[in-house]
């Protein structure tokens, strides 16, 4: 595998919230329950057609893991206008043990860019829990030329998550996009979710705590 490019940002501007939600690590602060389940409840985009997202909780409930199969936008040569934006919207129920919730502290997302001289590739990511107010959007850029893979890593400051509710059902969703401009390059230039390897996967990582 070619080395990367890895950025960090300050993820997703904290919501309101009430003080109780508002808490930062405390005595409550958990560990990972020892069973969760996800279930991919719509899938949305052009990004990711029916069949082609997977979702699975890591082995260890600390994590869990989307991993797309079509996931690329692209600009110039023979490419369509369309072709330049692609996005994704999952809406995941994640089912979790009585007495828990959780947050999303950080993101790593990955993929494969080839970037023609004069063309530029965009990734952008937010993820709310439903009925909440979306996140802010945090947004990373490359310039071609570049032929390699990428990694952005977004992290959530403690005082900063957004907890689920205690107590109340609300599915995550999670908005993906990538944009591609051919700025003064002719040539096809493409991003992409996945890689040449096929082992690239976006993870977001849970921080977990007991309910008062």
């Amino acid at each position: 595998m070619r080395k990367g490019v890895t950025a960090s940002a300050a993820c997703l501007s904290a919501l309101a919230l009430s003080a109780g939600m508002a808490q930062t690590a405390s005595a409550n602060t958990a560990s990972a329950p020892d069973r969760i389940t996800i279930e991919v409840q719509t899938v949305n985009g052009s990004g990711c057609p029916a069949g082609t997202a997977a979702v699975a909780p890591s082995p260890d409930n600390t994590a869990f893991t989307v991993t797309y199969s079509q996931y690329m936008a692209q600009a110039g040569g023979d490419s369509n206008p369309t072709d330049m934006r692609k996005n994704c919207q999952l809406n995941l129920g994640i089912h979790i043990p009585q007495g828990f919730t959780y947050a999303i502290a950080s993101a790593d997302y990955r993929g494969y860019a080839y970037l023609a001289k004069g063309a530029t590739g965009m990734e952008r990511a937010s993820y709310y829990f439903q009925g909440m107010s979306q996140t802010t959007p945090v947004t990373h850029n490359l310039k071609g030329k570049y032929d390699n893979n990428w990694q952005f890593t977004d992290r959530t400051d403690v005082g900063a998550l957004v907890w689920k509710p205690c107590g109340e059902d609300r599915n995550l969703n999670v908005n993906t996009e990538l944009r591609v401009n051919k700025g003064s390059s002719d040539e096809t230039s493409f991003m992409t979710f996945d890689s040449t390897d096929g082992d690239m996967r976006t993870i977001y990582h849970f921080s977990w705590k007991k309910c008062d």
